[in-house]
């Protein structure tokens, strides 16, 4: 093929020094082909759209101008037109000679990117006919015309050698075509100064082409800053991504337009430059170690709030070299520099060069953040050492310690701090706010305290408790404190843990300092300063009340209590100067506020018992407590003996503080009444500080009563009793039992006092106060317990003395005083007192109602009482008080004739034995024999007997006269036959035999007449 075009290149010579070397060494055609075959398919495959883009920034930078590339991909083929200087023959042997680049030459700083003159073998991998037009030429590159030059020039001509015949022969009529360059007559696009066309080798290398342009981002801009506009035509479809300079310095904005609209992205840059010291390149290649300066830049896209925003959609993120790189960077900003790259030129190549490149990412990295300053350059901080790969764990490893070291963060006032002087408060931008001036380093209090970033950089973190101990000793004014409070509060809405500001200073209104709100006393608004809460008044007690101009809600949030009346009263501060008031240099300094808070609050020592040891000063000019003070005129004066430990207070107080606040506080008037709560009724009682008498004498009859042998010791829930009673005058207690009528002191008198048992069950008892009033004191001479009441049972008249007419009932029957055999049976006590009042000669009782008593002491339990030594009985038809030894209790009336003179206990007969029991006598039955000497006949019992007491007796003896013991009786039963001698004597023995004793008198009747017995059964139900 005769080429006629114009060869301004000398790409003839070209082709003739190639096929030279050829000829004469035919190695060096079999180095040729491996060359171009492993830079088009290996380390350049997909590469010829960043090439040649490369190739085009590098001409607008030769020619001093912003560049403009257009790729357009059609049914024709694809081409890549630029801007800029033009081609030259040195570019075109650039270009037609592997790794002899003619930028190698080209001044330092010339900004060039291309470096080897082997990108442009990129586009061997797509297409075996290859055109660069520019407007000094054009030169092309074809398969079909190489195969023909070397077929004319070495195989026909007879040139070459068997073996490189041999050599193009084994590669099936591939050849290096890139080093075989021939003129061409094509001219570039109007506008554009050099076109590189391409014939696309097949669809499929068609597809990567069109894959290739998609592919093509904004990121091409920021590696290739000679290009200020790239504009893609593909297939019809237009893109267009043009680069202008920002409004600030520092910044670029990027723009890619479509059919589809237009994207915006403004990019923060920083750039460092420098050179290498020759060292430093000594493992690079010869060309490459004649370059010395080096450019490192990153950039990150940020928004209008200058906050970073993520890459765009399809920007990788990798190094570029400033073209992409494999090596994967995991940023969301890209790294652009002159890294040494390897022989595929797709990963960073090891080695001083790179170590130096790599420090100086780092270091332009953190002009990057100080450039962004604040929140927005923490999202570039890295999170963590671990990278994406071995360039990217490098990086993070050197860019570690200077960011600790780069005053990139700003604090709450501004200023710019390094992070390892930079804390971050919690609690939120209220809390920093306040703190700003105190905490200088604090960064702002808005951004988030649990960015990643914050913790990869170290940054100290100051929590609520940690803060509460730096504000220990901070001397600020009550309303800066105020302001802190309500700061913090609000951080509570946000979801701090207050619970962790347990060590919080608060201020007092006496100027200390104090650690921890709870306890603090918190006036509120309006209320503190004057009358009862005056700070003057209440300084006596040692209280810690907040400084009005500090108090907040937060405080009593914490523990602080509201400072009204009744809590600075209740509060410890208080009670403490209350009980040791009387040891005061001035107790009245004590007493003072005291009473006021007393009468202001309504609290009495009912609700605080304390109170009742405020010392108080009396008529004679000393100081008692007030639990042993009385009112001047009180009732009780006239009740206590001469001896009672009990002053009167002075006069002046009364007047001055009213009798109500005197009386709030303990002092006197009446009885005191002493209250208690879960008092145990066993050992521990005698460590309980009450002032009872008696007290241990009450637990023990308490539990005499319950008699239920539990393992632990009752429980009294709430004990209320009346004290002093023992103080009483023994001529005075008719007034001082009208005093125990009237409330509040009567509700310890008649109410029982509720024990719970050592199993859990409750029960009743008399109160602590009846109890000690049934023997303590006195009417008319005798205790409550020795008197009955007016409309007792009359079965106590003559054993009881009648109680006074003006006693009280309610209080009477609290007291014990007697109304009936059943409760003077349940008192644990009574059924012995009973006992012995029976055994009084000097007491008269009558027949029937000593029956009654008996019958009432067969419920007794033996246990209960003592045995008599003298009874009340019955001898010969006479009560007498005879010895115990003497008497027995009758339990059969068949031996009543054999008793003789002897004294017997007469009671129903089936009490006898309960009886017997309870005054541990002997029976009847036990005493005497009853055996039978007379001989008796037996005898049918007649049939209307038998029939109506159906006894199943059929028969009897019947004696003319029954001798039993020698006497002459008329009946006996003895567990065999009965044994009569009249008809009295064998209806009581039939009876009696039948368990219906009471019928006797009506079967003796029926004995003598039987006819009667309808009259008589009449006449019984009339009964």
């Amino acid at each position: 093929m005769a080429q006629t075009h114009p060869d301004p290149f000398g790409t003839a010579e070209l082709r003739r020094r190639v096929l030279d070397g050829w000829a004469d060494a035919p190695a060096r055609f079999r180095e040729d082909a491996n060359a171009e075959e492993d830079h088009a398919l290996g380390g350049y495959r997909d590469r010829a759209v960043i090439e040649l883009a490369q190739n085009a920034a590098d001409a607008a930078q030769r020619a001093g101008a912003p560049g403009r590339l257009l790729l357009t991909l059609d049914p024709a083929g694809f081409t890549a037109a630029n801007t800029g200087a033009p081609l030259t023959a040195a570019g075109v042997e650039s270009l037609a000679t592997l790794r002899a680049s003619a930028k190698r030459d080209e001044p330092a700083g010339h900004g060039t990117v291309g470096r080897f003159g082997v990108g442009f073998s990129a586009v061997a991998a797509l297409s075996d006919d290859i055109t660069v037009a520019s407007r000094t030429g054009a030169v092309r590159w074809s398969l079909d015309l190489a195969r023909h030059a070397v077929r004319t020039g070495l195989l026909d001509s007879g040139r070459a050698r068997p073996e490189l015949a041999e050599e193009i022969g084994r590669r099936d009529g591939h050849l290096p075509l890139l080093r075989l360059p021939f003129p061409d007559p094509s001219a570039p696009p109007e506008g554009y100064d050099t076109a590189v066309r391409l014939v696309p080798r097949d669809p499929a290398a068609r597809d990567r082409l069109r894959a290739l342009l998609d592919s093509t981002d904004e990121a091409l801009l920021l590696a290739l800053p000679g290009l200020a506009e790239v504009r893609i035509v593909a297939d019809g479809a237009e893109r267009v991504l043009t680069r202008e300079p920002g409004t600030d310095p520092g910044h670029v904005r990027t723009r890619v337009a479509d059919s589809a609209g237009e994207r915006t992205v403004v990019w923060r840059t920083a750039t460092r430059t420098g050179r290498f010291e020759p060292s430093q390149l000594a493992d690079r290649p010869t060309e490459e170690r004649a370059r010395l300066d080096w450019a490192v830049t990153w950039a990150v896209p940020v928004g209008d709030d200058g906050q970073v925003r993520d890459l765009p959609p399809g920007v990788r993120r990798v190094v570029h070299a400033p073209t992409p790189s494999d090596d994967e960077l995991d940023l969301p900003a890209l790294l652009i520099g002159a890294f040494p790259l390897g022989p595929d030129r797709r990963r960073v190549a090891p080695g001083p060069a790179a170590d130096t490149l790599i420090a100086a990412a780092a270091d332009t990295y953190t002009d990057l953040l100080r450039g962004l300053g604040g929140r927005a350059a923490l999202d570039l901080v890295p999170a963590t050492l671990m990278g994406r790969g071995e360039f990217d764990g490098r990086f993070r490893a050197a860019v570690a310690k200077p960011l600790l070291d780069t005053p990139f963060l700003v604090t709450a006032g501004g200023e710019p701090v390094r992070p390892r002087d930079a804390v971050i408060v919690e609690g939120g931008p209220e809390v920093t706010a306040v703190l700003a001036d105190l905490i200088g380093t604090a960064l702002p209090g808005d951004w988030n305290p649990h960015h990643p970033a914050l913790a990869q950089l170290r940054v100290r973190r100051i929590g609520l408790a940690e803060l509460a101990d730096l504000l220990a000793d901070l001397d600020r004014e009550p309303e800066w404190w105020a302001r802190l409070y309500a700061a913090l509060r609000a951080a509570g809405r946000s979801g701090a843990d207050l619970g962790e500001l347990g060590a919080l200073p608060v201020p007092l209104v006496d100027g200390r300092l104090v650690r921890g709100p709870r306890g603090l006393l918190a006036p509120a608004p309006g209320t503190f300063g004057a009358g009862v809460l005056d700070p003057a008044v209440l300084a006596p007690l040692g209280l810690r009340i907040v400084h009005p101009g500090a108090v907040d809600e937060l405080l009593t949030r914490l523990g602080a209590v509201e400072a009204n009346a009744a809590a600075v009263l209740t509060d410890p501060r208080t009670r403490s100067a209350v009980e040791n008031s009387l040891d005061a240099d001035d107790p009245e300094e004590v007493a003072t506020p005291v009473l006021h808070l007393v009468a202001a609050s309504s609290t009495t020592v009912a609700d605080e018992p304390w109170l009742a040891e405020l010392a108080l000063r009396d008529d004679e000019g000393g100081y008692s407590v007030a639990g042993e003070l009385l009112l001047p005129g009180s009732p009780l004066l006239g009740v206590l003996t001469d001896d009672a430990p009990f002053g009167v207070v002075a006069d002046d107080l009364v007047e001055r503080h009213g009798a109500a606040a005197l009386e709030a506080v303990g002092v006197l008037r009446t009885f005191a009444l002493v209250r208690a709560g879960d008092l145990t009724l066993g050992p521990a009682l005698a460590d309980e500080d009450l002032p009872l008498d008696g007290l241990e004498e009450w637990a023990e009859d308490v539990a005499e009563r319950l008699g239920d042998g539990a393992e632990l010791p009752p429980v009294v829930p709430e004990l209320l009793a009346v004290a002093d009673l023992e103080f009483v005058r023994d001529d005075r207690w008719p007034q001082a039992l009208e005093l125990l009528a009237a409330p509040p002191l009567r509700a310890a008198v008649v109410e029982p006092a509720r024990v719970l048992r050592g199993d859990g069950r409750g029960a009743d008892v008399p109160s602590y106060t009846a109890w000690w009033l049934r023997t303590g004191a006195l009417l008319d001479g005798r205790r409550p317990i020795e008197l009955r009441a007016a409309d007792s049972d009359p079965a106590l008249s003559g054993l009881y003395d009648p109680a006074p007419g003006t006693l009280d009932p309610g209080l009477a029957r609290a007291l014990g005083v007697r109304r009936g055999l059943a409760d003077l049976i349940a008192d644990p006590d009574g059924p012995e007192d009973l006992i012995d009042r029976l055994a009084d000669p000097e007491r008269h009782v009558e027949r029937a109602v000593l029956r009654d008593i008996w019958t009432a002491l067969a419920a007794v339990d033996s246990d209960r009482v003592a045995p008599p030594e003298q009874v009340r009985a019955v001898r010969g038809g006479a009560i007498v008080v005879a010895g115990a030894d003497d008497t027995v209790v009758l339990d059969s009336p068949d031996l009543l004739p054999l008793l003789g003179d002897r004294p017997a206990v007469l009671v129903p007969a089936e009490h006898a034995v309960a009886v017997a029991d309870v005054l541990d006598l002997a029976l009847a039955s036990e005493e005497i024999e009853g055996r039978v000497t007379s001989t008796g006949e037996v005898r049918p019992v007649p049939d209307e007997v038998r029939a109506f007491l159906d006894t199943g007796v059929l028969t009897y003896l019947h004696h003319e006269e029954l001798i039993v013991d020698g006497v002459a009786v008329e009946w006996r039963c003895d567990g065999g036959t009965p044994h009569a001698s009249g008809t009295d004597g064998l209806a009581r023995a039939l009876c009696w035999k039948a368990g219906r004793w009471s019928q006797r008198h009506l079967i003796a009747a029926v004995l003598r007449d039987p006819r009667g017995l309808p009259a008589l059964l009449a006449e019984a139900d009339l009964d």
